[in-house]
């Protein structure tokens, strides 16, 4: 126990080193652990400013680019992806006059980006310090798991980092202040107060893949949180008394003059004369990309406003994919093969739990990060079904006994060689088969899977609240909650007829030895597989009583629909169907849409092969990507989200006839049925912000893998189930691998442009839900991302979003909703005129 005394101006310190902290941890993004690897904007923290200066201020501390690099430009140029008048427009309005082949030219000449260079002693820290977070973050990897970390990390790395040798003067740790808040105060002790900030900046920003880690552990807790904690202060204290003992700089950002560079200074705009060649450039490149989007869903606005066809015939099944980008592809191919309507939600199907497997040991997340789960569903046995988990238990017991057995020999030194002696050559036959024929392994697998049961046979989602709680959340929903979810969906999608199937489909990945197989889950069921949550929305949907309710609600779902969930795989384009409990009445209707969804399948892999490079013909495509999925020496099994670049949000009917190159996130809206605005509002809310998150993600790592990153997965090193080294030590890698992104070294497959979100809606509404959103209003005005709308009730024109003007002015709302011709007389009073 410490004696030591502390006064209030101890306090005063202490709390007043807390608050700083939190403010400098703003420029440190959120590093999911890599099992739930979701996307998130790297450079968050920087985004209240415009975005070329956020850039040059994040460079400061991390190094690196941050916009495309020349040679990336001038392949757009000559492609024909940048439109020269464009160019030209963007140039001239930055004080840049030059023609595109002088401004080429001047990218060029713009100079190498900055790399933050480490002094050695600092390197000597970062290598320590990155070796104590891997053994005391490890979520059960370890054979031998780190002493006393149930204290903490800065009590658990005192205790015990005062026996590593290769820190000097170790012993000396144990004497450092209980309250690590007071350690980083004395190591401060002589350094002005203002300097504070700018000092936990640089050292938060020093190994940014792990604080991004500690940033997640911290503010959004879970198992190993809670057992284990770790906060930012006790990590910036026990970093600062490695500082000390290294003799590396406590101010790695005063220059050499003495003077101090301030990486903590006010937010406000730079003048334009500060705009980077690049920044007009990427300007003009997504402006091109985006005015074909734009003229596109106005073209269609326009059509469908002229048509006067009324068909009232019903879809042969409704399929609800995710918005994903992925989703896009397949839901073409399969509106080809008969009468299917698709739609576009977010994958967690507005359902905000956490969900517990049949086998799994602990929950996980089912929803995007920006929201809090708020029930606990998990997966309870049907006792009618008693036989189909007998047989699976037997199976998976078998296996997971085998599992066991085969880990526990291989990593015990009495064992490992006898193991090699006595089961060598079958092992050994097992991993040429893997290698050599990995599509006859994936043929293994499907006929186990179709010879056992799988969960959803004998299990349903506990959905109906039954008094219980766990992890502090109650176990399913109530009644008015499960209505409310339904309706949610039905009415943020904007519709109201329904076909005798309607089948909500989340998706999943299948990849073999990958770390970052999360990554190609999905998102929004925070880098998990989604169809547990499309299970649960399906079966709210079957209830009968949730059923009438929605029927006062205004949702007339005749008698004969009947809900199913399903599971797109990314990988290979294969849609699994949980259809156990379809009546005998739809059997026909089932095997109808299966094998439609199996010609969609063909052709929407063979789509995808193509751009990998694969055989477009679609017997051999289907077989590729089934290939690709279960070789374990595959570095790119699929793209992902590469390429995504637009966000619409509007009837399917806007994009139906158009190809988007599985480039765009597309959420269902009509905003006829929106009169309040509650839908767009919801979108705005979430979906607007995750899929910029995504697209920021993709963005920085492309421009600068090394930075924002995790380099090649040839040279990963998985670290203690949370993420991966390149190499053997050092910081965690925050961002995605070079294969998820390049076609090759020099051939960046996902063009990096910033997010283009169009929105098919009347301007007014559109400006009244941006007056609640700060935070989108804030990320269009500052460059991150652009907002366009299609005003059906304007001559289906487009209008740009470009700030300049208080969106929330009470005069400015009074004077607009006066009447409809009043409004209709003065659009650029709210929105400029899209030249998209």
């Amino acid at each position: 126990m410490s004696t030591e005394t502390h006064t209030d101006t101890d306090i005063d310190d202490s709390s007043d080193v807390r608050e700083r902290i939190a403010a400098a941890a703003e420029t440190v993004g959120t590093n999911w652990p890599v099992h739930s690897f979701v996307t998130a904007n790297p450079l968050s923290g920087y985004e209240d400013r415009p975005f070329h200066e956020a850039v040059e201020r994040a460079s400061i501390l991390r190094g690196g680019r941050a916009y495309p690099d020349p040679e990336t430009f001038r392949a757009a140029w000559e492609r024909g992806d940048v439109d020269p008048d464009r160019l030209r427009a963007e140039l001239d309005a930055h004080g840049y006059e030059c023609d595109p082949e002088a401004a080429l030219e001047l990218l060029a000449e713009a100079g190498d980006d900055t790399r933050a260079v480490r002094d050695d002693a600092t390197a000597r820290v970062d290598r320590v310090l990155a070796s104590w977070l891997a053994a005391f973050c490890d979520e059960g990897e370890a054979s031998w798991p780190m002493p006393n970390r149930e204290a903490g990390f800065y009590d658990a790395f005192r205790a015990v980092a005062r026996h590593d040798s290769a820190i000097p003067d170790a012993a000396s740790l144990a004497d450092a202040p209980d309250d690590p808040a007071a350690a980083v105060r004395d190591a401060l002790a002589d350094r002005p107060r203002e300097r504070w900030t700018a000092i936990f900046e640089a050292h938060l920003n020093a190994l940014p893949g792990w604080t991004g880690l500690l940033t997640y552990r911290a503010e959004r807790g879970d198992e190993w949180q809670d057992a284990y904690p770790v906060t930012l202060v006790g990590y910036l204290a026990a970093r600062l008394l490695l500082v000390e003992r290294f003799d590396a700089p406590l101010d790695p950002l005063a220059d050499a003059d003495g003077e101090e560079t301030d990486t903590a200074g006010d937010a406000s705009g730079a003048d334009d004369a500060d705009v980077p060649i690049e920044e007009p450039w990427l300007r003009a490149w997504e402006a091109s990309y985006r005015g074909e989007v734009v003229d596109a869903v106005a073209d269609a606005s326009a059509a469908r406003h002229a048509s006067d066809a009324d068909d009232d015939g019903r879809a042969d099944a409704q399929l609800v994919f995710c918005i994903d980008t992925r989703s896009e592809v397949f839901r073409r191919h399969l509106e080809a093969t008969g009468d299917y309507e698709t739609h576009g939600y977010a994958g967690f199907f507005g359902v905000p739990m956490r969900y517990q497997g049949y086998d799994d040991e602990a929950s996980a997340a089912a929803c995007p990060p920006i929201v809090d789960a708020e029930h606990h569903v998990r997966e309870r046995p049907d006792d009618e079904r008693a036989d189909e988990r007998a047989a699976y238990d037997r199976w998976t017991g078998r296996l997971h006994a085998g599992e066991k057995v085969l880990k526990a020999v291989k990593s015990n030194a009495a064992t490992a060689f006898s193991f090699v002696e006595s089961a060598g050559s079958a092992y050994g036959a097992a991993l040429a088969a893997r290698t050599l024929v990995p599509e006859r392994v994936h043929d293994l697998a499907d006929a186990f899977d179709a010879r056992f049961p799988s969960v959803p046979d004998f299990c349903a989602p506990s959905v109906e609240h039954d008094g219980a709680h766990e992890h502090g959340l109650p176990v399913g929903m109530t009644h008015e909650e499960r209505v409310a979810y339904a309706g949610a969906a039905f009415e943020t999608m904007g519709w109201d007829d329904f076909a005798r199937l309607v089948v909500f489909t989340g998706h999943a990945s299948e990849t073999a030895n990958n770390p970052f197989e999360a990554s190609l889950d999905c998102g929004a069921c925070a880098g998990n597989p989604g169809g547990p949550n499309a299970r649960v929305l399906a079966a709210i949907c079957n209830d009968d009583a949730v059923r009438d309710a929605l029927r006062e609600r205004g949702h007339e779902i005749p008698d004969d629909t009947v809900f199913l969930a399903a599971e797109h795989n990314t990988t290979t384009d294969e849609v699994t169907l949980y259809d156990g409990d379809v009546p005998e009445s739809h059997e026909r209707d089932v095997e109808r849409l299966r094998a439609d969804l199996d010609r969609a399948r063909s052709g929407a892999a063979a789509e995808r092969a193509e751009s990998m490079g694969g055989d477009p013909d679609p017997a051999d495509a289907v077989r590729d990507a089934e290939r690709r999925a279960a070789d374990w020496a595959e570095t790119r099994p699929e793209w992902g989200l590469a390429g995504n670049a637009s966000f619409v949000v509007g009837p399917r009917d806007l994009t139906a006839d158009l190809d988007l190159d599985g480039r765009a996130f597309l959420h269902s809206y009509d905003w006829q049925r929106d009169d309040e605005g509650d839908a767009l509002d919801a979108i705005f809310a979430g979906p607007v912000i995750v899929t910029q998150w995504i697209n920021a993600q993709y963005y920085c790592a492309t421009v600068d893998n090394a930075a924002y990153g995790s380099g090649s997965k040839v040279t990963h090193n998985p670290v203690g189930n949370v993420g991966v080294y390149q190499g053997n030590g050092g910081d965690l890698a925050a961002g995605l691998p070079l294969q998820s992104l390049m076609a090759a070294d020099d051939d960046p497959h996902h063009q990096p442009l910033r997010l283009s979100v169009v929105v098919h809606a009347p301007v007014e509404r559109v400006r009244d839900v941006l007056a609640d959103h700060e935070g989108v209003r804030t990320l269009c005005e500052n460059g991150w991302l652009s907002l366009t709308v299609v005003d059906p009730t304007r001559g289906h024109d487009a209008y740009a979003y470009e700030g300049g003007f208080a969106i929330g002015d009470a005069a400015e709302r009074e004077t607009a909703s006066e009447t409809e011709a009043e409004a209709e007389t003065e659009p650029e009073a709210t929105v400029a005129v899209a030249d998209d």
